[in-house]
């Protein structure tokens, strides 16, 4: 069933024209929020994004970016939705697995995506599993045979939904190791051997560690999205993976949110004619020849989606039918809870 909502587009339509002129940012700071640490490519698009969209905004305000990285990214993500003032001031660039998240896990999750207001995103980036060249893992077939260790954030993040679903679904042999801080620190960790494999976009990996690529230090085992990557055109997607329909159905919900790529949102709640100044200033921005060009200058491919096109998405993800919600929660194993230990007394 349909949840109510009470954005993107429809914001736009309440709104109407009378609104493009809204003084409200005149003289305010605007916050754009990352739910990742400082250095990644969410971080670095938010402040290209803070640079550039004050001039699309009435009354060009100052912006500025915060990185809260934590718990997988649900940190970020509760406090825009319990704690972010409901006016237009706090905006953040979320991980696009969080939507996905919510549906088949839940850990951590005090909000509901549907009733965010979606902005834009950047554009779906497809994830590559990767492995270090010294693994023993050099193929998919050999992940099947032996052990790689994985390391990851937090339950929320792609980085080990990813490796979950495959290691329940199709039998991999990932030793996923949760507990790093940050996407940044998972990298130095593979640098430094303590793990030998991660999920990682693909933007990210020809833009941040192109040298990896062309020093040939990482393997592709699989990518993850609706389509193959011409970059990497000859390494197979998880649903070209699947043996079964029930498989390959479940490696589709799980491969939805690459299609979201680095998805921007405001807290719920606010005025429809805030929303609506969002919005058009979200289009200007992606339209805007100075960000693109210093996105081209960053190696950060941009396929814009608008605010209607990404709500659309994320309304997919958590409306998916529930028979394959329940086979993908029954093959993504949850951490089990550790029993607390009493004290005796004498």
């Amino acid at each position: 069933m349909l949840r109510p909502l009470f954005m993107g587009a429809m914001a736009v339509l309440a709104a109407g024209p009378a609104f493009a002129a809204d003084p409200f940012f005149k003289g305010k700071t605007v916050t754009i929020i990352t739910s990742t640490g400082a250095g990644g490519t969410y971080d670095t698009v938010a402040r290209a994004v803070a640079r550039h969209m004050p001039g699309h905004l009435p009354g060009t305000p100052t912006m500025i970016v915060q990185n809260m990285p934590g718990g997988g990214h649900m940190r970020a993500t509760n406090h825009m939705y319990n704690v972010a003032p409901k006016d237009g001031t706090k905006l953040a660039t979320i991980h696009n697995a969080v939507p996905l998240h919510q549906v088949i896990d839940g850990r951590g999750v005090r909000f509901d995506v549907a009733k965010f207001n979606w902005l834009g995103s950047t554009g779906s980036d497809n994830s590559g599993i990767i492995v270090w060249h010294t693994a023993q893992v050099k193929t998919y077939d050999d992940l099947l045979k032996k052990e790689a260790v994985l390391g990851g954030t937090g339950p929320g993040s792609g980085i080990v939904l990813f490796p979950k679903v495959m290691n329940a679904v199709l039998g991999t042999k990932f030793k996923i190791v949760i507990g790093y801080k940050s996407s940044e620190q998972i990298n130095i960790a593979m640098e430094r051997g303590e793990v030998e494999a991660r999920a990682f976009g693909l933007t990210s990996i020809f833009a941040q560690r192109a040298h990896w690529v062309n020093e040939k230090k990482i393997r592709f085992l699989a990518q993850v999205g609706a389509k193959r990557d011409p970059r990497i055109a000859n390494v197979p997607l998880l649903t070209d993976l699947a043996k079964t329909e029930e498989q390959r159905q479940i490696l589709k919900l799980v491969s939805s949110p690459t299609a979201l790529g680095r998805p921007y949102i405001a807290p719920p709640g606010l005025p429809a004619a805030r929303v609506a100044t969002l919005l058009k200033a979200f289009d200007g921005t992606f339209a805007d020849a100075a960000f693109l060009a210093q996105m081209k200058k960053l190696k950060v491919d941009v396929d814009y989606m608008n605010g209607a096109e990404l709500t659309d998405l994320v309304l997919a993800t958590v409306n998916t039918p529930a028979e394959f919600v329940e086979k993908a929660k029954k093959v993504i194993p949850k951490k089990k809870r550790r029993k607390s230990k009493k004290k005796k007394t004498n």
